[in-house]
């Protein structure tokens, strides 16, 4: 946690301004006492209305004081935290951004959305509690045994004995419910996966009639988090009673002893009454210092989960020095014995691969299910960094730029169609942010969505739902494809993206390719041999490594990988 507070340096100023108010609510929370004593102890001349009004109007003014101090604290203390929790979520969305593609694997989606939203907060409202109860809690508890003295020394260990027994039994439930406390964090995650899961998947559970099992799995997830949650409670149940008691028990040692020490002529009754009053302070410090550390534990843990992301260093980062490839050809793609392993695989996901794409060309990937057609689409625009070899842009390795300057040339089409809230239009200006409107409608021809959009009811202007859900699978993929071709970028990557559109769709979509982006290097991925037998040059891939490469004719007799593909689909090819 304390990694985390390193963030509170650009909000230094105010925390300071926090201790301040800290310390002025605290002098004024304890002289308070010393002048009620004084009043007791000595009295005021009788008829000397001047006096009263002088002591009663200083007691008011510390009063207010002491107010207007915790109203200002607490307004200061709030906004640090507040400001702290946006900080924070920003860095891990910032960091999070920054995974290289397989770095996600280490944390699931719900875990980091988790992260992202309740562990933070729980680490603000700590933060919040600190600023505004723990730095004040000990100035009083100090403050309180130090006058306690002063009134009298023999009645004050009576209150100094009773702390070490209050820290016992905070520090015996604490020691239980650490452990409930970082249970209950990673329950979370998973009842937040169970129910991603259920509503993400309702279409398959629904056509597989599961959801009673779903609703099984989430009921225990559920029941798992509110058991924990009671054990917790439980615990904390006992904490509140236990220093009520302890600050009842004090007060009537303080009484009873004070009231001995009164009857011998040892002290008088206004050192007492301020002793009572500096004993119910300490206490009462201790109490707010305990609700800060019946929150710590789980903070602690949402801490230490929040750090577990912002610890993981990005595979994939930007040079030192980015080189410049303004003056070099646009478009070129090499590939230099490349080969890549995902991380904890036992055998490398493509291996020395080796091929040249140039500008005007289209490159077709093709081969067997985990082949590593996509593997290698992803390395174009640096999702994740070779092993071995090299993947060149216009002769200059991916890794000399910066990533920003290489997908700024590239037009990227994933094999699942993502789309974001907003409209159609939205959408597809996503690919290139200054595009006018005519461009976004030339892009939509291009892409073969102009007339399913202009169906629509508000044509450009239509809503699109998050992931495109209002959208059938096509739709979603020639809208993703509008998105790119709206770009105008040097080098296109379509990683089978044309896998929900119909033969004669998927031919008119190709055709219009060909001619707009006719001076792009184009990659396209697939396992239709129907999408890839006009491409200029075919890459067959077989267990990661290059089967065959050539045009169409020519790895039909060469290849026999491509041959067993092709007359795999022959008949299907005939009848489209």
């Amino acid at each position: 946690m304390l990694q985390l507070f390193r963030l509170l340096l650009p909000f230094r100023a105010s925390v300071a301004v926090v201790l301040v108010l800290a310390l002025a609510q605290s002098l004024a929370n304890l002289y308070l006492p010393r002048l009620m004593a004084d009043i007791v102890d000595f009295g005021i001349v009788p008829g000397d209305a001047g006096k009263i009004l002088e002591i009663g109007g200083l007691m008011l003014l510390v009063a207010v004081l002491g107010t207007l101090c915790a109203v200002a604290g607490s307004y200061a203390a709030s906004k640090v935290a507040t400001g702290f929790g946006r900080v924070l979520r920003g860095r891990i969305f910032d960091r999070v951004a920054h995974f290289s593609v397989h770095q996600f694997d280490r944390f699931s989606t719900a875990s980091l959305i988790t992260r992202t939203t309740n562990d933070t907060t729980q680490v603000q409202q700590v933060l919040l509690m600190l600023l505004s109860m723990a730095i004040s809690a000990p100035m009083m508890a100090i403050g309180g045994v130090t006058l306690s003295l002063s009134q009298d020394a023999r009645l004050a260990r009576v209150l100094i004995g009773v702390i070490p027994v209050l820290g016992a039994v905070f520090f015996l439930i604490m020691w239980k419910a650490v452990p409930l406390f970082q249970q209950m964090q990673h329950k979370i995650d998973r009842l937040n996966l169970v129910l991603d899961e259920g509503l993400s998947g309702v279409r398959v559970i629904r056509a597989f009639d599961r959801g009673a099992d779903q609703s099984r799995r989430f009921d225990q997830a559920n029941d798992d988090v509110t058991g924990t949650a009671i054990s917790v409670n439980r615990l904390m149940a006992l904490l509140m009673p236990a220093m009520f008691l302890m600050m009842n028990l004090t007060s009537v040692l303080i009484l009873w002893f004070g009231a001995v020490r009164i009857d011998a002529g040892e002290m008088h009754v206004g050192a007492m009454m301020a002793s009572l009053q500096y004993a119910i302070q300490i206490l009462f410090a201790v109490f707010m210092v305990t609700a800060v550390f019946v929150m710590l534990p789980r903070a602690a843990a949402s801490a230490e989960r929040i750090n577990a992301v912002l610890d993981v260093t990005p595979d994939v980062v930007d040079p030192a020095q980015a080189a410049n490839v303004a003056s070099r050809t646009k478009g070129q793609v090499e590939f230099q014995n490349v080969t890549f392993q995902y991380a904890g695989a036992e055998e490398p996901a493509l291996c020395g691969v080796s091929f040249t794409a140039l500008a005007g060309e289209v490159t077709a990937i093709i081969g067997g299910t985990g082949s590593g057609k996509s593997t290698l689409a992803g390395l174009i625009p640096r999702f994740y960094d070779v092993n071995e070899g090299r993947v060149l842009v216009d002769g200059v390795d991916v890794r000399d730029l910066r990533q920003e300057d290489l997908r700024a040339r590239i037009g990227y089409v994933p094999q699942k169609a993502v789309l974001f809230s907003g409209t159609v239009a939205s959408n597809i200006r996503f690919g290139h942010d200054t595009a006018t409107d005519e461009e976004i409608r030339h892009a939509a021809a291009v892409a073969q969505a102009a007339e399913f959009i202009d169906q629509l009811p508000a044509g450009y202007d239509s809503p699109v739902s998050q992931g495109g859900t209002n959208l059938s699978g096509g739709q979603k993929q020639r809208l993703a494809i509008a998105r790119a071709v709206a770009r105008r970028a040097e080098i296109y990557v379509f990683d089978d993206s044309f896998s929900a559109l119909d033969f004669a769709t998927d031919a008119r979509l190709r055709a219009a390719l060909n001619a707009d982006l006719a001076a792009a290097t184009v990659f396209i991925v697939s396992q239709r041999i129907g999408t890839v037998m006009n491409a200029d040059r075919i890459v067959v891939l077989d267990d990661g490594r290059v089967a065959g490469m050539g045009r169409h004719a020519e790895l039909l007799k060469t290849c026999e990988v491509y041959r067993q593909i092709a007359e795999s689909q022959a008949s299907l090819e005939e009848v489209a």
